[in-house]
């Protein structure tokens, strides 16, 4: 048995679990009154399958007299052991049962009644649900309860004295059950010198929606499934709302610090600022939260444009797609942005201060022009520590990092650095091996090594690691050929202890953390 929490009344305030709950259901059960009406079911209706088991549990009283020699308690105490059978015989035949519940099925639910009665001879699941509390909040668009705030629920039956005296001790409240105890709950509310703080909410978000302030309702109108809140105390920017022609209130909250145009939010915050987010080498989940939260905090996004269509579209962001070739503009324009008070993030794929963004937009953050804009750098996973991790752990001894890129520097100066590392015998791990305008290098660069590097030294190529079109291959130095390496690989030779192994058929390839004496 599963009592289900079917929130306040959208049915699509339904918790996933609990509509694949009422789905799979052999017997659904519902109360309702003698009308027949069951407000439970009308919520649950989109994700019943219409050829399921119905027990319409239909109270014997609801706020009429009774008969009953036990009174009111006595005839609601026979129900549900009545109901409380009925859905033991069910069980018992192996037959699932979802019990439907408004709201929280432990929150005021009549859920509990059955529960208590049948939990302990069966497998029993309660699956919450959003209360008419938190619905009622959400729908005001003012907070409950901050810091320190207590909040209190209380039914509407209690007694007019007791009430206020309740509400006058606690900060934030929630009444529930009014209908006909309207009238004693606005007594207790004035009683208390909370009235004029006090709202109510009728039938929270359904297409029956009311709100308005609790002194103007008229008692008259008042149906059970309403409830009066008193908001959270602290102060607040909110405007006071007002109701519109469908009867629903605007609460507009104060600008919320983001902008669809740029430029001032973080001016709106106390300034702007540039963060330099490393992507990682490929999708979401190679993705830092820390570098997560940089992005979606940000007002402005630049980058690569490649790069750039790596983070999801969010419209109140401005992005600024460039091309690669514009390191120094792109942070120029990055700092700009934040020194007009904007939260910029600068992406890079992999880790930012790896060949990448991090340290040309702190060149350009020392010109005086950008003095007191703040710039952080937000680390990523790098395509060389991703690679290594599919290949095993080639980079488990001493390593370098070196671009074989001559855009930015002199091919002499790479040759030799990448002599330099060939005879200090580290592992080299290779960036920007080769484009359509470069060739040639990975060539050049395995001869330079197989000066000093036998031929058999082992060679990983990794090609787009971490994207679906991924690819991993292990030779030889020897053996290296440059057309099978282009601008989206990156390379690790290994050092002279590296070793590439068979491992039930899967080749690993790792250098050793002890290097021979």
């Amino acid at each position: 048995m599963w009592g289900v929490g079917l929130g306040p009344g959208d049915p699509e305030l339904v918790t996933v679990k609990a509509a694949r709950l009422v789905r799979e259901a052999d017997v659904i059960a519902y109360h309702s009154a003698r009308h027949g009406r069951s407000i439970a079911r009308t919520v649950a209706q989109p994700y019943l399958r219409g050829d399921q088991i119905e027990e319409a549990l239909v109270y014997p009283v609801t706020t009429e007299t009774t008969d009953h020699p036990g009174g009111y308690r006595g005839a609601i105490d026979a129900f549900y052991v009545t109901c409380a059978e009925r859905l033991a015989a069910h069980l018992d035949a192996g037959r699932d049962v979802v019990v439907l519940c408004e709201g929280d099925p432990l929150f005021y639910g009549s859920y509990m009644h059955l529960h208590k009665r049948l939990a302990h001879r069966y497998p029993t699941e309660v699956v919450p649900g959003v209360t008419s509390v938190s619905a009622a909040s959400a729908v005001l668009g003012r907070p409950l309860v901050e810091r320190e705030e207590t909040l209190t629920i209380l039914p509407g039956t209690l007694p007019t004295e007791a009430l206020a005296a309740r509400l006058a001790t606690t900060d934030s409240a929630a009444i529930l059950k009014l209908g006909r105890t309207f009238t004693s709950v606005r007594h207790a509310l004035d009683q208390a010198g909370r009235l004029d703080e006090a709202w109510y909410v009728e039938r929270a978000t359904t297409d029956r929606q009311r709100m308005a302030p609790l002194a103007e309702v008229d008692p008259a109108g008042v149906p059970y499934f309403s409830l009066a809140i008193l908001p959270s105390r602290m102060p607040s920017h909110l405007d006071t709302p007002t109701r519109t022609p469908a009867g629903r209130l605007d609460t507009p909250f104060p600008a919320s610090g983001v902008s669809g145009s740029g430029g001032t939010a973080g001016a709106r915050f106390g300034g702007g600022e540039v963060v330099v987010v490393g992507l990682g080498p490929a999708g979401r989940p190679w993705l830092t939260p820390q570098a997560q939260d940089a992005l979606a905090t940000a007002d402005e996004l630049v980058g690569y444009g490649p790069y750039l269509d790596r983070v999801a579209p969010n419209p109140r962001q401005r992005r600024h797609p460039t091309d690669n070739r514009v390191e120094a503009e792109r942070a120029a324009h990055a700092l700009e942005l934040a020194k007009a008070g904007s939260r910029v993030a600068v992406v890079s794929s992999g880790d930012p201060g790896v060949f990448a963004m991090a340290s040309a937009v702190l060149e350009v953050a020392c010109e005086p022009r950008f003095a007191g804009v703040p710039v952080r750098v937000v680390p990523g996973l790098t395509a060389a520590h991703a690679v290594a991790a599919r290949a095993g752990a080639p980079l488990g001894h001493d390593y370098c990092v070196i671009s074989l890129s001559d855009q930015l520097k002199p091919w002499d100066v790479i040759a030799g650095r990448i002599t330099a590392a060939a005879r200090a015998d580290l592992v080299l791990a290779i960036y920007n091996p080769a484009s359509r305008s470069r060739t040639w290098q990975v060539a050049t660069a395995r001869d330079l090594l197989l000066e000093h590097r036998a031929p058999d030294t082992p060679v990983v190529i990794g090609r787009d690691v971490g994207r679906p079109e991924e690819s991993l291959r292990v030779t030889t130095l020897a053996k290296l050929d440059p057309a099978d390496v282009d601008m989206r690989c990156l390379l690790v030779i290994g050092s002279s202890t590296t070793r590439a192994v068979d491992r039930d058929g899967h080749t690993v390839v790792f250098t050793p953390r002890r290097y021979p004496a």
